[in-house]
């Protein structure tokens, strides 16, 4: 079982000798490896359980170090490194041949980030090199939020856990990348529109793939728990469940028609940010609960909510 810690030099030293470790972020935990390692990345591959088409963010804590990775910044994307980095934004930048195909599934451009965290960023400044660092978790199942996810879902496969927190976003990173027609948010996350939009101007969003995506995070069926995930409400589950069956993932308020135990709130104050931040966890809590099938709330379309119900249409039972 891995071992969960807050020893940076020990997570260093696992890195430098070609393993993979739990790596804490603000967006979510990730499996980290040394991008440039191939092998090191296959593992990152081979423990996820992850297709190979689907392509890595790599992590790095300077947009100097980005400059060594990539044959050019377009000028938009460098006023959002600028404005947004660290944070929850990826940029799709053209890779110099120094990153493994592997890390982009053949693609020419590489999937990078600054993540905003203390501890991720620490460590990322004593390596010579950049972490290739999907979520830490079983391709296709619930991202983790906390190290103690990581070790349950993975922890017979790598050797540590750097335990930074809860993350406090909660959903992956926003990736946006540039082609002629401009600006296009190929996953939505934990960067809004809004907040794009007010640097590079109007973006467009293309947000699924079902087979060779484009960017990290694009198929169609991602982010789901073992349990049916429905977006219905309480009296459409009633008419094939019995109350007691049903999980309730709701954004602000509770429901007298299902058991109090069954059911998660992401927000009593009905904030989309707060919800954001919840959603895995919470998910999570009723994936292991005694029910049959969870039904969920969409949040309003505006801010974080976008992105939170990105990741429930895509978790919902096909």
């Amino acid at each position: 079982m891995a071992q969960i810690g807050t020893d940076v030099q020990k997570a260093k030293d696992f890195l430098e000798a070609g393993k993979v470790i739990g790596l804490p972020t603000e967006t979510v935990y990730g499996l980290a490896g040394n991008a440039l390692n191939p092998d090191a990345v296959l593992d990152i591959f081979k423990v996820k359980n992850r297709p190979s088409f689907d392509p890595l963010i790599v992590h790095t804590d300077s947009i100097d170090k980005v400059e060594s990775f990539v044959t050019r910044i377009p000028e938009p994307a460098r006023r959002l490194a600028e404005r947004f980095w660290p944070g929850p934004l990826t940029i799709l930048l053209p890779k110099k041949p120094i990153i493994p195909d592997l890390v982009t599934s053949g693609l020419e451009n590489v999937a990078i980030r600054i993540p905003n965290h203390p501890m991720a960023l620490k460590l990322l400044a004593l390596l010579d090199f950049p972490l290739a660092a999907p979520s830490a978790n079983p391709f296709g199942y619930i991202s983790p939020t906390t190290a103690r996810h990581v070790a349950d879902q993975l922890g017979d496969q790598i050797p540590y856990v750097l335990d930074g927190g809860s993350s406090t976003v909660g959903i992956e990173s926003t990736i946006i990348g540039f082609v002629e027609g401009g600006p296009i948010v190929y996953r939505l996350g934990g960067m809004t529109l809004e907040k794009l939009e007010s640097i590079v101007g109007k973006v467009s969003v293309r947000s699924h793939s079902t087979s060779n995506p484009k960017a990290p995070g694009m198929l169609s069926s991602h982010y789901a728990p073992r349990k049916p995930l429905f977006l219905k409400t309480p009296e459409q589950a009633l008419a094939t469940h019995k109350p007691e069956r049903i999980g309730v993932l709701a954004f602000d308020a509770m429901t007298r028609l299902i058991p109090l135990e069954n059911q998660q709130i992401l927000s009593v104050t009905g904030d989309v940010s707060e919800a954001a931040k919840n959603l895995f966890a919470a998910l999570r809590a009723l994936d292991q609960s005694n029910v049959d099938v969870i039904i969920a709330d969409l949040l309003p379309e505006t801010g974080l909510g976008r992105a939170v119900n990105d990741r429930l249409r895509r978790a919902a039972f096909k």
